[in-house]
């Protein structure tokens, strides 16, 4: 690449850094659902147009947080996992470490929460986009962690499809980090703390995967 080509590349990497940073501000004000491309652009103090001109909808803007927010979700699983042996005890800490990312991070959680509930055409979705490809790393770093808790024997032998069993994990600690949001109130009507209900759920996904050894 020669020096002007690179220093192009690097102009366009700063803009699009800088229209993604003015996205998370006001992600954070009004929320992903209302936020508009005009309140971006005017915050990122450029024209709607050349904001078109790196994202083509709310939707890729929309992307681009939550490619941001599950980069960084996958460096905490990372750090949480190397902090122990076993399997099974890392799976825990990845648990936990998703708990502690949304409560750290309402934005990309309240980002990648929005994005979930799209349906996407299938012959339209961008397999490479890079939330895409960020999301998969999660998925397989999950599953690379039960692979080894079946190796160690700490995670049961029959656990079956592990693609299948890290996107269960995935939608099951997620429900419990939505309750907590949503219902703290009656939960607490009830007499349940959010770190017991954490505590209870982590405890269950363990007893469900825990092998002999």
């Amino acid at each position: 690449m020669s020096y002007i080509a690179a220093r192009r590349q690097e102009e366009k990497d700063r803009r699009r850094n800088e229209i993604l940073d003015a996205a998370e501000a006001v992600f954070a004000q009004v929320g992903p659902e209302k936020a508009t491309m005009d309140q971006v652009a005017r915050r990122a103090r450029l024209s709607r147009a050349l904001l078109y001109v790196y994202f083509e909808d709310k939707v890729d803007l929309l992307m681009g947080v939550c490619e941001r927010g599950l980069v960084d979700l996958r460096r905490r699983f990372v750090a949480a996992a190397a902090r122990h042996k076993s399997g099974i005890d890392k799976v825990e800490s990845i648990g936990r470490a998703y708990v502690i990312f949304a409560r750290e991070c309402p934005v990309y959680f309240d980002a990648l929460a929005r994005f979930e509930m799209l349906q996407p055409d299938p012959e339209q979705f961008d397999e490479q986009h890079g939330c895409v490809v960020a999301g998969d790393a999660v998925h397989e770093f999950i599953v690379e962690v039960l692979g080894t808790g079946i190796r160690d024997g700490s995670i049961r032998r029959d656990l079956g499809d592990r693609d299948l069993t890290a996107t269960t994990l995935w939608g099951f600690m997620h429900g419990i980090i939505q309750l907590i949001a949503t219902k703290a109130n009656l939960l607490a009507h009830d007499g349940i703390g959010p770190e017991q209900l954490v505590k209870h759920a982590l405890r269950m996904a363990r007893r469900s995967l825990a092998g002999k050894r």
